[in-house]
């Protein structure tokens, strides 16, 4: 007698709330049924767009974190300001959540410390959102270099420059405390590291920055930085990566690495990502047998290439949901872990320290260490205004020092803010 089989049991979604719904609203359509994730609920400050994406998504809505941290659900993402990450994440680990955040994971290095604590405490699943090295060339560079075609690592460039004209960037900055208006030009350095870091699993150590002052692109605007960067990282496989960006006019997103058998690169070209290609070649005297001596080629995603094409920042929007929903439900640290999140998130913070002292060199503790790390368990040295009394001195944001924007450019800026029906704090000017 034949027997019935039981059809196979799909997992449970993983019921996820997001915390902005600005950038946020990329994580919150990306959290469905294709990742395994299911999205419960939204929390913002900013009442009409939060009335508007909870009627969007159907899901129930939040204004105060602390009751958003009670709704029934498994994870939260947090798509919240850039300098405000770890301690919403702090929070949301000790409510027993798993929590992927957004660009960075700690503005300050006792942030960094305290966040590493917390993951280690409750047992959850941290994972940081960059999505840069989930592009389909990022992701064949980093098979290609398993498999030792250019050697060990000696050298490697990573750059995210990404200008963006007056009005729009007004527009992604409402108000004159908005972290943007303050944000230090080597902050922003994961969209150009992390890649680096996934090519190649080296992790930073010593830290040199310089940063760059340019005042007809500054002074229009009501910001108090500088726009762009060059960073040093000496790395713990002795290479020595360089990083640049940030916000210089001429966009520019590119990954190269040199190695002791070969080289690669992303091909330069218009657009976001340019033509998606990666180069690779070699000298002469050290090409095996039949190896081309350069080949240039448009590389695919290793898997789920439909998915991830659908999906933004050149289908890495797709694969951090992924990825987040495959170390939750599996139990193992994703590679975008904590200890290389605070890391990279830290280089930003000390190539800072760096550039203020035109270009000193600052070593980077190891973060999964305790005893490497407590050193800075107190160390809240920090520029945005929001931080200020925290620590004993607070830091310019540029290197010209501190300094108030230009009367007109504020002006304009508040024209902006007032059209887009922006009534937050207007301080910090």
């Amino acid at each position: 007698m034949a027997t019935k089989t039981k059809a196979a049991r799909q997992p449970r979604p993983i019921r996820v709330g997001v915390i902005g719904v600005g950038r946020g609203s990329s994580f919150a359509s990306g959290a469905t049924e294709l990742v395994g994730m299911k999205l419960v609920a939204l929390c913002d400050t900013w009442a009409d767009k939060l009335a508007e994406a909870g009627a969007r998504y159907g899901v129930a809505t939040y204004a105060d974190y602390d009751r958003f941290l009670e709704h029934d659900m498994d994870a939260v993402v947090l798509a919240n300001y850039f300098h405000e990450h770890a301690p919403f994440a702090i929070k949301a680990l000790g409510a027993g959540l798993h929590v992927m955040s957004e660009c960075i994971c700690n503005a300050t290095l006792a942030e960094g410390v305290a966040l590493c604590q917390a993951v280690e405490q409750s047992g959850k699943t941290y994972m940081l959102a960059e999505n840069y090295p989930y592009t389909p060339f990022h992701m064949e560079m980093r098979r290609l270099y398993r498999t030792g075609e250019i050697g060990d690592v000696t050298y490697a460039e990573g750059e995210y420059n990404h200008p963006i004209e007056e009005q729009g960037i007004n527009q992604l900055s409402p108000g004159t405390g908005h972290w943007r208006n303050w944000l230090p030009s080597t902050y922003y350095c994961t969209h150009a590291l992390a890649p680096l870091m996934y090519i190649t699993d080296a992790m930073p150590q010593k830290v040199n920055g310089l940063s760059i002052v340019a005042r007809e692109v500054t002074d229009p605007l009501p910001r108090h930085n500088d726009p762009g960067s060059v960073i040093l990282c000496r790395m713990d496989s002795g290479a020595v990566f360089r990083i640049f960006g940030l916000w210089l006019p001429g966009h520019s997103n590119w990954t190269r690495l040199h190695g002791t058998r070969g080289a690669m690169e992303t091909t330069r070209g218009p657009g976001y990502f340019g033509p998606g290609q990666v180069r690779v070649w070699h000298d002469p005297w050290q090409r095996a047998a039949g190896q081309p001596l350069e080949r240039t080629y448009v590389p695919d995603w290793p898997e789920h290439g439909d998915l991830a094409a659908r999906a933004g920042h050149g289908g890495g929007d797709f694969w951090t949901h992924f990825e987040f929903a495959r170390a939750i439900r599996s139990g193992e640290p994703p590679f975008l872990n904590v200890y290389r999140g605070v890391a990279m998130s830290s280089v930003g913070i000390l190539a800072w320290k760096s550039a203020l002292k035109d270009g000193a060199p600052f070593e980077l503790p190891d973060f999964s260490c305790q005893s490497s790390r407590a050193a800075f368990a107190d160390d809240h040295w920090s520029p945005f205004p929001t931080h200020a009394g925290r620590a004993p001195d607070q830091p310019p944001a540029s290197i010209r020092g501190h300094f108030k924007p230009a009367p007109k450019a504020l002006a304009r800026a508040r024209r902006v803010w007032a059209k887009q029906g922006y009534a937050g704090s207007d301080s910090g000017a």
